[in-house]
Parts: structure tokens; C-alpha cells; sequence
């Protein structure tokens, strides 16, 4: 379209205008923002451990989920980290039931004060990086048949950088039975 005004005024047309494109964004290194990130989820239902490896070096937080977890046992529950391969030993912590009977390890993050060989448990862990290597854990845990939940915090600092979740007992022979375990990264 073209305007024209009589006079001294100047000829004015009309500019050309293009609709911008638009194509989602990329992250380059480190994202920013919230990115949560769910692996896939494993069947607990035999084994004495259950291994989430390939945790990418940015992660900050860990969620560890627990649906109708049990083992044939009396063992707690822990839960180990590390970079390159498991750590196991230098946690500091302990779990406790909310009757107060207390439970400690330095092989893990325990879980549970102690568990019922015939009870399926549900909740979750949150795994979060303090600083530089060192890591905190806390979580709650609820057994089926019972109204008696379990709660637990602890700390470790490893000798890298993160990359792997397992999942096991602290005997570590007790065989997980039922349910199923995922994580969420971010």
C-alpha cells in the first residue's frame, strides 16, 4: 500500500514486514533453569541392588522414588552414590522410625531403622549437592502395613563428581522382592 501526501510532506510507502521463526532452544554445557529428567523405572523385584548409572555431571538433585518396595528380609534399605564406581564407606547418618529407635551406617544413606520382611514400602529420597562433591540425603519411607513410618538425613562427600545411584540393603544379601524404584535428575 502506498501513501501519498500533497504538498511539501515527502511520498511515504509502506515498509515490507516478515513474520519472524521461531525453533526451540538448545542448552550448551550446563542448563539453566529446571530441567527434570525421569530415567526409566526398575522392576524391584529380584537382585540385591538396583543401579542408576550415567547421571550427567551437571545434576544438582537426585530423587529416588519408592513404589511397593520390599525384599524377603530384615535388612534396611540404603542407598549408595558415587563417581566412577559405588562409594562405600564415609556416609554419616542415620533413619529412624517415628517410635524413635534409631539406625546408623557409614557404608550408606540408611533408610530404614529396620524393615518388615513382609511389608511393601512407598516414598521418596531426595539426594541434594551442598557444595563442590559433598552431598545431603533425607527422606521418608512408609511400610504398608503399619502406620509407623520411617524417616532418614544424612552427608558424604565423595572423591568426584556424581554419576551413579544403587539402591540395596545393608547385609546387601537380602533379595528385593516386590515393587518399583525410579529416579528423577535435575
Amino acid at each position: 500500500m502506498a501513501i501519498t501526501i500533497s504538498g511539501d510532506s515527502p511520498n511515504l510507502t509502506s515498509a515490507s514486514l516478515t513474520t519472524p521463526t521461531l525453533t526451540s532452544p538448545t542448552f550448551a554445557g550446563t542448563p539453566s533453569g529446571s530441567i527434570i529428567t525421569s530415567m526409566t523405572a526398575q522392576a524391584s523385584t529380584s537382585g540385591t541392588s538396583i543401579d542408576f548409572t550415567s547421571i550427567p555431571s551437571w545434576v544438582k538433585r537426585i530423587t529416588v522414588m519408592f513404589n511397593g518396595v520390599s525384599t524377603n528380609g530384615t535388612s534396611s534399605f540404603l542407598i549408595q552414590i558415587g563417581a566412577g564406581s559405588v562409594t562405600t564407606s564415609g556416609y554419616v547418618g542415620n533413619a529412624s522410625s517415628y517410635a524413635n529407635t534409631v539406625a546408623t551406617s557409614t557404608a550408606g544413606f540408611i533408610l530404614t531403622q529396620a524393615n518388615v520382611a513382609s511389608a511393601s514400602y512407598n516414598g521418596h529420597i531426595v539426594i541434594t549437592n551442598l557444595t563442590s562433591n559433598t552431598w545431603v540425603e533425607s527422606s521418608v519411607l512408609i511400610p504398608t502395613n503399619s502406620n509407623s513410618g520411617q524417616g532418614s538425613g544424612g552427608n558424604i562427600a565423595l572423591g568426584g563428581t556424581l554419576d551413579r545411584v544403587r539402591i540395596t540393603t545393608v547385609n546387601g544379601t537380602d533379595t528385593f522382592d516386590a515393587g518399583s524404584i525410579n529416579i528423577l535428575y535435575e
